[in-house]
């Protein structure tokens, strides 16, 4: 299969180069020539497969001849090693827990899927790659943790000074090794905007092989659309509609469930819940997208006023505003609202809230109005990544998972930088 960059049709290229590339040289983000349709054989099936056997299902409908399908197999059955379980804490709704892989959130799915598929290439042409992921939090330390250790790719990381979790900030400056932490002196937006400069920047280009982990890379979409169909077929049992509501920053979550759907999945609709930061859904509301600087919140990860797989969900929809409308809704919650909600959620359920599944929550408490549908809210980390908040709002103690407990005895380790491309592009020359 190829793909093509959003900003121009005619440049296409294989899985290989995509994922290499990260970034299409026009600043498009790479999308499919076509998705492949999944018949209801597939679909009925899919409660007797595990999330790697989907995994591979998907996945070899995109990769073509890049990857063998042995290799492939390989790669499912060990990127996607861990648990992801549904739980239900009231009647017609459960928390599709995603933050059990190694760095306590759901990008584990597609950072690990994304390392193995550009180990292997890289493998192949023993050309060294780096590869360069802005973070709002979470994708930093999956992205770190995925590539830690692996030959001829370095890891240049850059995260916003003094907005991500303390937990967050240790899990990405303390592993060393081939990964960089840059401390950057700005917002999530500025480091993303970097990000996108560089690849943007043929001279840097022609010297250096550059990649990107972030969502905008098309082997970190496509296994985002794996636990979906997990999802479904563990609760297409129960025959009711499914509502899926998913905490969005950069959308490239979302986005997997919406290509999802239109490769056959029968998901009644999907929420894009956000915090304050809500140029998605002022879209679906009004039609028009205006992007904004972003506004610092407690679910941190979701503070993006400027989310870059907009246009990949423009090129599905094919930028017809009724048409997204009917899949997709929109939900917007400022902090009081996610704080009350974690509260009250804990008093009446004992069950812990992250700040951004408790968004999730809101949003899908707000859309389902069925007593024939079930809803599914997108658990994307771990309650102890963000502990300071957590045990503030719910006043107890959350039990910290041995593996995050490590990083937080080791010490910190980054490079402060100041919001300045030139800088940027020097340091990586250097």
């Amino acid at each position: 299969m190829k793909f093509y960059s959003t900003n121009n049709k005619d440049l296409s290229v294989s899985f290989k180069e995509a994922v290499i590339k990260g970034l299409a040289p026009d600043g498009g983000l790479f999308y499919p020539e076509s998705l492949p349709k999944f018949d209801k054989s597939f679909i009925d099936n899919l409660h007797n497969l595990s999330l790697a056997e989907i995994g591979f299902e998907v996945s070899k409908h995109f990769l073509g001849d890049d990857i063998p399908t042995d290799k492939l197999k390989e790669i499912c059955d060990d990127a996607l090693n861990f648990p992801t379980p549904l739980v239900s804490f009231e009647p017609n709704v459960y928390s599709l827990e995603l933050f059990h892989g190694p760095s306590c959130a759901f990008k584990d799915v597609g950072a690990r899927f994304m390392s193995r598929c550009l180990s292997y290439f890289a493998k192949e042409s023993k050309e060294k790659v780096t590869i360069l992921a802005a973070t709002s939090g979470d994708t930093g330390s999956a992205v770190a943790h995925g590539f830690l250790g692996i030959k001829n790719i370095d890891v240049v990381i850059l995260y916003p000074s003094g907005k991500v979790s303390q937990i967050q900030e240790q899990q990405l400056t303390t592993l060393g090794n081939n990964i960089t932490a840059l401390e950057i002196d700005g917002s999530f937006d500025d480091c993303q905007a970097l990000v996108k400069q560089a690849f943007q920047d043929k001279a840097l280009n022609e010297e250096m092989q550059l990649s990107s982990a972030n969502s905008i890379n098309i082997a970190r979409l496509i296994p985002q659309s794996f636990y979906y169909f997990y999802a479904y077929g563990q609760l297409k049992k129960q025959n009711k509609d499914l509502v899926i509501s998913v905490p969005s920053g950069n959308y490239g979550n979302l986005t997997a469930g919406l290509i999802a759907k239109q490769m056959g999945l029968p998901i009644k609709k999907f929420i894009a819940s956000t915090n304050i930061n809500k140029v998605v859904p002022d879209y679906l509301e009004t039609g028009k997208y205006v992007s904004k600087d972003s506004i610092p919140s407690i679910s941190n990860a979701m503070d993006v006023g400027s989310p870059s797989n907009f246009d990949r969900m423009m090129t599905l929809y094919q930028e017809n505003h009724p048409k997204i409308c009917v899949d997709l809704k929109g939900a917007s919650f400022n902090d009081e609202q996610t704080k009350k909600i974690m509260r009250k959620v804990y008093d009446d359920f004992a069950y812990i809230l992250d700040p951004h599944g408790a968004v999730a929550y809101l949003g899908l408490q707000k859309e389902l109005n069925n007593t024939n549908e079930l809803g599914v809210f997108i658990e994307t980390a771990h309650p102890a990544k963000f502990i300071d908040v957590v045990e503030e709002v719910i006043q107890t103690k959350v039990k910290i998972p041995n593996h995050l407990k490590d990083c937080l005895t080791k010490e910190k380790h980054s490079i402060k930088m100041a919001n300045n491309y030139q800088i940027f592009k020097n340091y990586l020359k250097s």
